[in-house]
């Protein structure tokens, strides 16, 4: 495979106060952190394993990592 790169949905999830992560690309894929900075450290460190574990063929020196994020935020509304 010439071209690769895997794309990890990112979610923050309100209820546990944490970011999670996904990816279709990755069977197995399935990390959680308190910030998106120690989320995406888990993402390269988990995905580095998995692909050891499962073999991953592409002829790239590297491959890249989209991580997706989306987190909602609301603000009170204005009062006129």
């Amino acid at each position: 495979m010439k071209h690769m790169s895997i794309v990890v949905r990112a979610n923050w999830d309100d209820g546990a106060a944490v970011w999670v992560a996904s990816s279709g690309d990755i069977e197995g894929l399935a990390v959680e952190a308190d910030t998106f900075e120690a989320l995406t450290a888990e993402v390269v460190a988990a995905i580095t394993d998995l692909l050891e574990l499962n073999g991953f063929p592409s002829n790239l020196p590297e491959i890249p990592i989209h991580i997706m994020a989306e987190k909602l935020v609301r603000i009170p509304k204005p009062t006129y």
